[in-house]
């Protein structure tokens, strides 16, 4: 496989392992892949162009899925990592029909949440097109017997924090976001304390979270993913970024919230057809 880059033209990928979501999100997971496995290489794409995947419909969103899973297919991938909860819990089923690699998808950590509540109390963070799926509730119901244990909680602001760049750029702003947030999240279930980053933007807020709430533990799912992948595929340790962009979500945004967070990461733009 070939990408040009401004920085690496020509550069040969080795059955890299794709890495997906809608923007900014799954760059950690990208980051614990190569610290993992720094032979591997990987091809980091962000569909800023179809943000958010929550808020689309079955229909649309399996559209977006289905020329996703053939653009990465066309580059010669050793697996695909469906970097968004989304997806992942509501039409996972549908991708693996799409491509013949291992498909990998983020799930909510919610056994991990129910082996360690002290109260019994736990929630999972989202945006509304998952937290309200019967798919999240079959979830759920296949962790435990009490799901009215496990609040569901439309997270979708704080995910706009995150791809915006306000987390970033405007710290007190999003402070006092957070505050409000979960000021509401908890009068309306105070014995939570637990809560799973079911998003994968939302660890990006995981700071503010946990200044807001001390007493409570938010669990972020990238870890467990990372481990399911296996041993990888030996190549040259290298990593390539592409995104598609909107007039909302833009290429030189997406580039300023890199160099902010320190990644020193040239991102190449691409074109997805609609067919």
């Amino acid at each position: 496989m070939q990408i040009s880059s401004a920085k690496k033209p020509d550069v040969t990928l080795v059955s890299p392992i794709a890495v997906f979501d809608a923007g900014i999100g799954s760059y950690a997971i990208v980051d614990l892949l190569r610290r993992r496995l720094p032979r591997q290489d990987i091809l980091y794409f962000a569909d800023r162009a179809s943000f958010p995947y929550g808020r689309k419909p079955r229909s649309e969103l399996l559209s977006v899925m289905d020329r996703t899973m053939r653009f990465l297919m066309a580059h010669d991938p050793s697996a695909i990592i469906v970097a968004s909860n989304v997806p992942s819990i509501t039409v996972m089923d549908d991708l693996k029909s799409m491509v013949n690699v291992p498909l990998f998808g983020v799930v909510p950590p919610l056994a991990e949440a129910l082996a360690t509540t002290q109260t019994g109390k736990v929630g999972i963070m989202g945006v509304q097109s998952m937290t309200g799926s019967p798919q999240l509730r079959q979830f759920v119901g296949r962790h435990t017997g009490d799901p009215d244990a496990v609040a569901l909680i439309d997270a979708s602001p704080m995910v706009d924090l995150v791809e915006n760049g306000d987390f970033l750029f405007n710290a007190a702003a999003t402070r006092q976001k957070v505050d409000d947030f979960l000021g509401t999240v908890f009068r309306s279930h105070p014995d939570i304390d637990v809560l799973t980053l079911s998003s994968t933007h939302l660890p990006w807020l995981r700071s503010y979270f946990e200044a807001s709430r001390p007493s409570c533990r938010f669990l972020d799912p990238a870890e467990a993913i990372v481990q399911t992948i296996g041993a990888g595929t030996q190549g040259s340790g290298t990593t390539i970024a592409i995104a598609t962009e909107s007039a909302e979500y833009t290429l030189d945004a997406f580039r300023a919230m890199l160099a902010k967070l320190g990644i020193a990461l040239p991102v190449s733009p691409v074109s997805l057809p609609l067919q």
